[in-house]
C-alpha cells in the first residue's frame, strides 16, 4: 500500500453509516437531522454513506456556462438539476459513485477548515491506494487526481461550526455524463473512476469496509432513519462556507 502522510483531523469518535440510494433532496435532509443532532451534542461525528440518482448539483455561484446541454436533454436522460449550498462548483452524483457527507465538529484545538479538507484529500488517497490506484493533488484544486483526470471532488459547507457535505469517489458510475458539464468549473478536464484505473471491479463490500477504515470509522449497520421526521432545508443562501 502506498504510504502517505496526511493531516490529522481530531474527531473524537465518527460513525459511519450506509444509507444506500438516496434522493439529493432526501439526504440533504438527511443531513440537517445528523447536523442538529451532533451540534447539540447528542451523537458522535458522522460519516453518511450513500449514493445518488443521476443529479447535478449546482451551488448559487456556479456559472450556468458550466452546463453544456439544455434542459430538456438531462431530462431524456434521466437526470435534473439541484441546488446546493456547499461551495465548489457543478458536480454529477450518479449510482456507482460513493458520496460520503461528513458531519463534523470544528471546535476549537481540533484542526482549521483548511486541515479538514486535507484529510479528507489524503484519506481518500490511501482508500486508492488500497485498490492499487496511484493518486495525487493538485495545488490550487481541491480534490483527488489519478494523473490528469480528476478521481474525487469535495465540497463542504459550515453552519454553526459543524460541517455538512463531504465527498464523490468515483468508484464504478458512468462517467459519460461528466462530459454534458464542466465539472467543478473546470474546462476541458477528464474524470475517471477507481475500476477504470485499477482495470478491474470494485465491490461495494470492499469500497465500505476500506473507506471506515482510513477514515477510522467505527461502522454503523443500516442508517437508523426509519420514522425519522427530516426537517425542511434552509433556503439557498443560507449561511454557508466556502473553501
Amino acid at each position: 500500500m502506498l504510504a502517505l502522510e496526511r493531516p490529522q483531523f481530531n474527531s473524537y469518535r465518527l460513525q459511519a453509516r450506509w444509507l444506500g440510494l438516496v434522493p439529493y433532496e432526501e439526504a440533504y435532509r438527511i443531513q440537517l437531522f445528523y447536523h442538529a443532532r451532533c451540534h447539540a451534542g447528542e451523537i458522535p461525528d458522522q460519516l453518511l454513506l450513500l449514493e445518488h440518482p443521476t443529479v447535478f448539483t449546482i451551488p448559487r455561484r456556479s456559472e450556468k456556462t458550466n452546463i453544456l446541454v439544455p434542459e430538456e436533454f438531462l431530462k431524456r436522460k434521466g437526470a435534473h438539476t439541484c441546488p446546493t449550498d456547499r461551495g465548489g462548483e457543478i458536480t454529477l452524483h450518479n449510482p456507482g459513485q460513493l458520496v460520503g457527507y461528513l458531519i463534523c465538529r470544528l471546535e476549537p484545538g481540533r484542526g482549521d477548515l483548511h486541515v479538514f479538507l486535507r484529510w479528507i484529500e489524503h484519506s481518500l488517497q490511501e482508500v486508492a491506494a488500497s485498490f492499487g490506484v496511484e493518486t495525487c493533488l493538485k495545488k490550487g484544486f481541491t480534490g483527488v487526481w489519478a494523473g490528469e483526470k480528476k478521481l474525487a471532488s469535495i465540497g463542504i459547507a459550515v453552519k454553526r461550526w459543524v460541517t455538512l457535505h463531504g465527498f464523490g469517489l468515483n468508484a464504478a458510475n458512468d462517467l459519460e455524463p461528466f462530459t454534458w458539464v464542466h465539472p467543478c468549473g473546470l474546462v476541458g478536464v477528464q474524470m475517471t473512476s477507481l475500476e477504470k484505473e485499477a482495470g478491474s471491479s470494485i465491490s461495494r463490500e470492499k469500497l465500505l469496509e476500506e473507506v471506515c477504515r482510513v477514515f477510522g470509522a467505527e461502522w454503523v449497520a443500516t442508517g437508523g432513519l426509519e420514522g425519522q421526521d427530516f426537517p425542511v432545508p434552509d433556503p439557498p443562501g443560507s449561511p454557508r462556507q466556502h473553501l
